[in-house]
């Protein structure tokens, strides 16, 4: 009889690439308890790349193979006698080191959070789970007031009610975000804190099925009455979706109306954000306002470490974070793509991380000291999807064409100081037609679908490209 966890990977080898398949998703085993699902890895490296990386792969693939949406965990350790109840062939588990990113911790001493006793200690809240927090967010000029800022709010010495994040993809919005989560779940006496983290494609989501089942009002009192935080990643997404507009502006009114405290992020100033009603937009603008920039070449060294020590539990050379740090400057992202393959690299082919090896890997990321404008990003993106420019600014709706649009307004934002009006112009395109084709690039990246994979070896690509004029 076919397993549940057999029929799991079935899907997932036909959804995932055959490479990562083999590398990250044969190593673990698994036991479904009820509606629990326990990853266990091998070691702490394996346990954390799945976390960051194919978690939402294998909760849609569970979700499929089973009829329902398991809570996954992963952890380190091994399926060993004992008689597991995934029914996995008779195989059972010994008990793991329990993941990083783990439940919040709750219980804490009460302090001045806005976060009272649960009067109503039976309401199950969802469970929250954080990958980041502050303690792992290395600070630099270029992230300084926001980390601050963060951290005011969580200390509730912040002098606003709300804070916007805003910076280009891959530079920590949502590493700060979650580390506010996290520290509220902490320091809050609560057994369920009233803290509710969601993305907005999420919330508009929940707020069309709500809709559509007629529990408008029980939607209403979860985000309305029942939150003392609101965490809302990406509002960018509300853009031109006037009816969501309205549920949201209601939303965060009744929130600051009863002292709650709401944190948005965005890769767009409030100020940029076109098809967005005039009070909404007000309120995006009404609170702090904290922009991160690239970082610096120190900032990028002491990330450098930190990763390769926290995610990796490697030793790095004081050489090859210089390396790394001096040669990827675009954003934190790429900087730990690149480390974590240098580290992959060197334990596949059982060697140690040398200044050789981290010279051929960075390659595949460096930027060449190369400072693109938008004439050689358009160069490049051109020659990458085999189109032509006039083809690229024509008004073809054809899947590679606006593929290959979106892809450049992207590395324009991330590598120009043009504003989205100017790259709009270039390409005989509107302002709000550019955030959108950044919205769905982000989307697609974020959600690692196949053409946000494509999509980031595109992108990827750009660093070690030669320009011939």
């Amino acid at each position: 009889m076919t397993t549940g966890w057999q029929k799991i990977l079935d899907i997932l080898q036909k959804t995932v690439n055959k490479g990562l398949f083999k590398v990250w998703v044969q190593p673990l085993q698994a036991e479904l308890k009820g509606h629990g699902l326990t990853l266990y890895a091998p070691n702490d490296f394996v346990a954390s790349w799945v976390r960051d990386r194919l978690l939402t792969a294998i909760r849609e693939a569970a979700e499929a193979a089973l009829g329902f949406e398991p809570e996954i965990a992963v952890r380190t350790g091994r399926i060993d006698t004992e008689e597991a109840a995934c029914g996995s062939g008779g195989a059972r588990a010994v008990k793991a080191a329990p993941a990083d990113d783990d439940r919040p911790v709750y219980g804490k001493t009460a302090t001045q959070l806005g976060l009272p006793i649960d009067p109503h200690p039976n309401l199950q809240a969802p469970r929250l789970r954080w990958r980041f927090s502050f303690d792992d967010f290395i600070v630099g000029p270029c992230n300084e007031l926001a980390h601050a800022a963060a951290r005011s709010l969580c200390n509730d010495t912040l002098q606003a009610e709300q804070l916007f994040l805003s910076s280009a993809p891959g530079l920590g919005k949502t590493h700060l975000i979650q580390a506010v989560g996290r520290s509220l779940c902490t320091l809050c006496n609560r057994t369920n804190p009233r803290v509710e983290y969601i993305s907005s494609e999420e919330f508009a989501t929940q707020l069309v099925l709500a809709i559509k089942g007629n529990t408008l009002e029980r939607f209403k009192a979860r985000f309305r009455d029942n939150v003392d935080v609101l965490l809302l990643e990406d509002i960018h997404f509300f853009r031109g979706k006037l009816k969501m507009q309205d549920e949201l502006l209601a939303t965060i009114r009744a929130l600051h109306s009863r002292g709650s405290r709401v944190v948005f992020t965005s890769s767009f100033l409030p100020r940029e954000l076109k098809d967005v009603d005039d009070q909404l937009a007000s309120r995006f603008g009404s609170g702090l306002i904290a922009v991160i920039d690239k970082p610096d070449l120190q900032t990028r060294r002491r990330i450098v470490q930190s990763k390769a020590r926290t995610l990796f539990q490697v030793p790095l050379d004081d050489a090859v974070a210089d390396l790394l740090a001096e040669r990827i400057r675009s954003d934190v992202r790429q900087l730990e793509s690149c480390l974590h393959n240098l580290v992959l690299k060197a334990r596949l082919l059982n060697r140690a991380i040398t200044m050789d090896l981290a010279a051929q890997v960075v390659c595949d990321y460096a930027e060449d000291d190369v400072a693109f404008d938008l004439d050689q990003i358009i160069d490049f993106v051109c020659r990458s999807y085999g189109l032509s420019r006039v083809q690229l600014t024509s008004k073809s709706r054809k899947r590679q064409v606006v593929m290959a649009r979106n892809t450049a307004f992207y590395l324009a934002r991330q590598h120009t100081d043009l504003s989205l009006k100017d790259i709009g112009q270039s390409f005989n395109r509107q302002h709000s037609t550019v955030i959108k084709g950044i919205t769905n690039v982000e989307r697609e990246v974020n959600l690692e679908t196949p053409t946000g994979r494509q999509l980031s070896r595109t992108m990827e690509m750009l660093g070690s490209y030669k320009f011939y004029r």
